[in-house]
Parts: structure tokens; sequence; C-alpha cells
């Protein structure tokens, strides 16, 4: 399974730019792939490269189905672990 997730543009150098993922932590990503992209711009990222400039709707519904993802896989770990008999170690 691949996946992709938006993040926004901060800054464009060449074929590289600093974008944010939303958790205010800023990468490096290649954006060689696409033309035109300034900051602000929000672009789907897959192994650190840019695959896509979208919309900010777009980038919303996948933060969301990306959130339900997670959310159920958190779930999942839990029935997991009390199957197993194994506590948290938080």
């Amino acid at each position: 399974m691949c996946l992709g997730i938006p993040a926004e543009v901060k800054e464009v150098k060449g074929h590289i730019a600093v974008v944010d993922f939303g958790d205010g932590v800023l990468r490096e990503i290649d954006v060689g792939a696409l033309e035109d992209l300034k900051p602000g711009d929000l672009v789907i990222v897959h192994a650190g490269v840019a695959i896509e400039k979208i919309d900010e709707e777009r980038a919303k519904e996948m933060i969301q189905v990306i959130e339900e993802f997670i959310s159920d896989l958190e779930r999942k770990a839990e029935e997991i672990e009390k199957l197993l008999g194994l506590e948290k170690t938080e």
C-alpha cells in the first residue's frame, strides 16, 4: 500500500521545497516533478517526493481519511493487546 500525505509548501529552492505536514516540523522534499510551486501551495507527498498539487478541499478530505485510518488502527491495536493480555506501557 502506498500512502501520500498532504503538505503545505513553505519555501521553494529549485527542485527542493520545505513543507509542513501539519505537525509544525518543517521537512525538505523533492518537487522536481511539479512546476510553478510557491509558498502556500498544497501538495501530496509520497516517499519524500511531491507527486501532485491539490486544493484545500482535497487536502482536508485526505487528512480526515488519514485520521480515521489511524484511529481505526489504534482501536485494533487495543483489541489485540486485550486479546493477548498485554498491558499498555505509556
